[in-house]
């Protein structure tokens, strides 16, 4: 009972009750209390039980209650099985009585919420007979019925979704990848669409395209269509010899008179005399009269008779694990009843019953002998029938190839032969093998004989040592030679060690002074080499400095001439186009000459007039009238870009000249940055080396201290 409590105020305390109880205070809960919490229970599993029962009569939430534990099949104690009592118990809210609900409920939440959910619509409303007779009441409740089994196979559908593994979270991502390679898919059409459109008489080549390919796809349908009729062809031929060959084969029976006469067997190639042939026939008829008559309707009946339990199962609710504990206490107590009527049965010595029994024994021997060899039978023919389709599709497969035969009698025979002979030289070799395989057992033996004699002498040996007072000497003796020689193969490599590290350390330094002996003659030409490079290099920076700037004054001379000839070709230009027009006006009418003459004296009294406002401009003593001439304008803004030209000139000049002192300064960096990782580089592997030397720095020397 205090399991049982405890149980009951650990889950009450979890969610998504969180009553924070311990056992005294539940324990001294009042009954309408007590009754509250059985109701927040069954609320949890069914939500339309959410209710205040202070709001509900007593008879009305006992009703309610006993309706709910009937539809989740709860099982009252055998000492509360009275319904009488058992209501009476809800009602006064006692304690032996909610408690184990309370219990049983806790235990199945999960289950007893699938089976709340699932009984609101499989759960069937009793209709009355008398109300059944009418139409549209009986059409509405054939509807429901239909819904509801609608319901099962949606329900059995979505679990077995459930179960499936397929994760929504897997196929919205699948559904999201296909639709952004839908999307680039578009977008590639459309780049190719564009593409195409640029092409001339693209519409045509794609039509002859779109037409390609309808034939390529009618060319494979054809292939695949003359392969079909191939072989159906090699079949149908096949056909027709074995018919051909068993027509023969009839017809020499017949005609022979001999029953002895041997007649050959188009299906097996078997020598059969027709009397045989008779009774193989006769022998076929009566296993297939067996096959037909009783044997297969036994296996449809089986089959129908699991077909229709499987949908008596099928049919019924889920069942959760109570009920399959249930079934498994009435499955032992069937078996436990079968078995006493057995032992009833046996103790009954009836002796007619007896001379029977082994009469029945030996009908149900041959019985199940019978039926083993039909099962026997059925087996080798699926065999015969697979291994007839193999070889069907086998001769096919060699008739479709090129240069490949089908194997005929003498190469039969051949490679008969030639298995025989890889069957004996097997034999020999598998004998071969079972004679290793018992020498090996032999040796195994040995060696387990020879340990088991180790292990006698050991044990001789320690009862020896004890006798004498010295037990574990050999053990010792034997840890200090593996150590003696452990020590010594770790001084011979200390030694090799040492030795190395001398000769590495004797050959590093005869390298060192034959890359210094060598390196000598170089660094002395190379000192020679870079006061020549400087003075070179303070040459050139001179002569660079004259060139740029005679560059830079030939290059404004130039820009000057150019604009120059610009301004003398554009009016020379528009001198010629004033002639070409002057000629052209000369060569028309007579009627339009003085009309002409008038407009050309008019623009020559208009020019002559602008060129005496700008004179008048230019010689003004008023300097705003001055401003406003054209000479001025464009004197002005010639010598604010000869200004600018001048100053670009200068910071030129300024670049140019630290140029080569900033590279110098750069490189200088890269040089020093280069030095520190060297040194870092250094300190690194001398840290890693401390046990070949050290190396010490005094007064900006290094020396390597072995």
């Amino acid at each position: 009972m205090s399991e049982q409590l405890k149980f009951i105020v650990e889950q009450l305390n979890k969610d998504p009750f969180k009553k924070n109880f311990n056992l005294i205070t539940f324990d001294s809960l009042e009954p309408m209390l007590l009754l509250q919490i059985l109701n927040d229970v069954l609320a949890e599993i069914d939500p339309k039980q959410a209710l205040d029962i202070r709001e509900e009569m007593p008879e009305q939430t006992v009703k309610r209650v006993c309706s709910l534990l009937g539809m989740l099949k709860y099982k009252p104690p055998g000492n509360h099985s009275d319904v009488s009592s058992f209501r009476q118990g809800l009602v006064s809210g006692s304690k032996p009585v909610i408690h184990p609900i309370l219990h049983w409920l806790l235990q199945r939440v999960p289950d007893l919420k699938k089976r709340a959910y699932l009984a609101r619509f499989l759960v069937k409303l009793e209709v009355p007979a008398e109300f059944l007779q009418d139409d549209v009441i009986n059409d509405t409740y054939h509807q429901y019925e239909e819904l509801v089994e609608g319901f099962k196979t949606y329900h059995k559908e979505c679990e077995h979704l459930r179960t499936s593994g397929f994760s929504t979270a897997e196929i919205r991502r699948d559904i999201s990848a296909m639709e952004e390679e839908k999307d680039q898919l578009i977008k590639r059409v459309e780049r190719l669409k564009r593409r195409v459109e640029s092409v001339s008489n693209h519409q045509r080549m794609l039509d002859q395209a779109r037409q390609l390919r309808v034939e390529k796809e009618r060319e494979e349908s054809l292939n695949h269509q003359k392969q079909e009729q191939k072989n159906q062809l090699f079949q149908a031929e096949q056909r027709l010899l074995r018919s051909q060959q068993q027509l023969k084969d009839l017809r020499q029976a017949a005609a022979d008179a001999n029953p002895e006469r041997q007649v050959i067997s188009s299906k097996f190639r078997k020598p059969l005399s027709v009397v045989g042939l008779f009774k193989r026939l006769e022998e076929e008829i009566k296993i297939n009269s067996y096959m037909v008559s009783e044997k297969l309707p036994k296996e449809l009946e089986g089959m129908r008779s699991s077909v229709e339990y499987l949908q008596k199962v099928v049919s019924e609710p889920a069942m959760g694990q109570a009920d399959v504990r249930e079934l498994e206490d009435r499955i032992k107590e069937v078996d436990s009843q079968i078995n006493q009527l057995i032992e009833k049965k046996m103790m009954r010595n009836d002796p007619i019953d007896d001379k029977l029994t082994l009469y029945r024994q030996q009908a149900s021997i041959i019985v199940r002998k019978k039926e083993s060899k039909a099962e026997e039978l059925q087996e080798a023919r699926e065999e015969l029938v697979a291994a007839e389709r193999e070889l069907k599709q086998r001769s096919s497969q060699a008739q479709s190839s090129q240069g490949e035969e089908i194997i005929h009698g003498d190469e039969l025979k051949r490679l008969v032969v030639k298995l025989r002979s890889k069957g004996t030289a097997y034999k020999k070799k598998r004998q071969e093998i079972a004679e290793l395989k018992a020498e090996y057992g032999v040796l195994q033996r040995t060696e387990e004989v020879l340990k088991q004699k180790h292990d006698s002498v050991q044990q001789k040996l320690q009862a020896m040592e004890a006798e004498k007072g010295i037990s574990g000497y050999s053990d010792t003796q034997e840890e200090l030679e593996r150590v003696s020689a452990i020590k010594s193969e770790l001084d011979e490599k200390k030694g090799r060690t040492l030795d190395s590290m001398s000769e590495m350390v004797k050959k590093l330094n005869l390298m060192i002074a034959e890359k210094k002996s060598a390196l000598a003659p170089i660094i002395k030409e190379l000192r020679s080499l870079r006061q020549r490079r400087e003075e070179l290099s303070q040459e050139y920076e001179e002569k660079k400095t004259q060139y740029e700037s005679c560059a830079a004054g030939l290059e404004s001379n130039r820009s000057k001439l150019e604009q120059e000839v610009k301004t003398l070709r554009e009016e020379t230009a528009q001198r010629e186009n004033r002639y070409h027009y002057i000629n052209s006006m000369s060569e028309a009418s007579a009627l339009a000459w003085w009309f002409f003459y008038a407009k050309r004296e008019l623009i020559i009294e208009m020019q002559i007039q602008r060129a005496a406002e700008e004179m008048k401009a230019y010689v003004s003593p008023d300097p705003q009238e001055r401003k406003k001439a054209i000479r001025e304008v464009y004197m002005k803004n010639i010598s604010e870009q000869e200004l600018l030209g001048k100053k670009l000139r200068e910071e030129q000049k300024m670049v140019r000249e630290s140029h080569a002192d900033n590279m110098e300064q750069m490189k200088m960096w890269r040089d020093l940055e280069k030095l520190m990782e060297c040194k870092k580089q250094c300190f690194i592997k001398a840290q890693n080396q401390v046990s070949i030397g050290q190396i010490i720095q005094e007064g900006g020397e290094d020396r390597l201290v072995l």
